[in-house]
């Protein structure tokens, strides 16, 4: 079986990079960012030539990885082809996702399972109970892990090293005023969790929404990923904020683990 174990690994550097590809990343990446863009806005956007940039988006048209609506592309639906093919066959997903079902019905609020990625949470499975809010995520948004929930409760069961090489490639920039951004505050927010077994979002990633997540380890204590419930501060507070939020994640964490261990 495939396990995805949290073994972070920073982008290496490349003796023989291929710039082609590195300029269509780097527009799609534009794309994304846009929400759609037209050749001139995109190449004024990433300081490219507007005839590279048309090149690039023709081929991506080509292989249905881009697609034009008058002036004007966007990302194409294969990308979902590619990604979903890439969780199917994570096997943390299909054993997780019924147990996020369950959270998310027994808490009515948003709940969700990720992994981190190139020193980046992603989100996995999303599950919307009924007194969820919508909010700006979506499966396979990718997050720091320094202002999440998720991401701390991940961070928390990585080695030193990891947590240094993370930290020095992506920072810990301020998502919000509640954002931690030093080192050391972060280092004793990770100790905290390691004895809490959850962490927690104080409107830390996003103003007006709180969040409780917990690990999800394997037998050997790897994190393989993180299970979280998110909500609006108005409701997450008090005993169910405090107490019985942090019990239930903890609860399908452990529940995950078990099947881990023993599918």
């Amino acid at each position: 079986m495939w396990w995805y174990k949290n073994t972070p690994r920073m982008q290496p550097q490349r003796s023989s990079p291929i710039k082609s590809i590195d300029t269509s990343i780097t527009i799609i990446e534009g794309l994304r960012r846009l929400d759609g863009a037209g050749v001139t806005e995109l190449a004024n956007e990433l300081d490219i030539a507007k005839s590279t940039v048309h090149d690039h988006l023709e081929s991506l048209e080509a292989n249905e990885f881009v697609v034009q609506r008058g002036d004007q592309y966007q990302i194409g639906l294969r990308f979902l082809d590619v990604g979903g093919l890439a969780r199917q066959r994570m096997d943390l997903y299909t054993i997780a996702r019924p147990e996020i079902e369950e959270l998310a019905d027994q808490t009515g609020e948003l709940a969700n399972l990720v992994v981190e990625e190139h020193g980046r949470v992603v989100y996995l499975v999303m599950e919307q109970g009924e007194n969820a809010v919508n909010i700006d995520t979506y499966v396979g948004k990718r997050e720091y892990l320094h202002s999440t929930a998720v991401g701390k409760a991940i961070l928390a069961h990585l080695p030193e090293e990891s947590i240094d090489r993370i930290v020095e490639t992506h920072g810990m920039a301020a998502q919000t005023e509640n954002t931690i951004t030093d080192r050391d505050a972060l280092d004793d927010e990770l100790e905290q969790v390691r004895s809490d077994g959850v962490a927690l979002d104080l409107e830390e990633n996003s103003k007006g929404l709180r969040c409780v997540a917990s690990p999800v380890l394997d037998p050997d204590g790897a994190v393989l990923g993180a299970t979280s419930v998110s909500g609006p501060t108005t409701r997450f507070q008090g005993d169910w904020f405090e107490d019985r939020l942090p019990e239930l994640v903890k609860q399908i964490s452990n529940v995950i683990e078990i099947n881990v261990t023993y599918s």
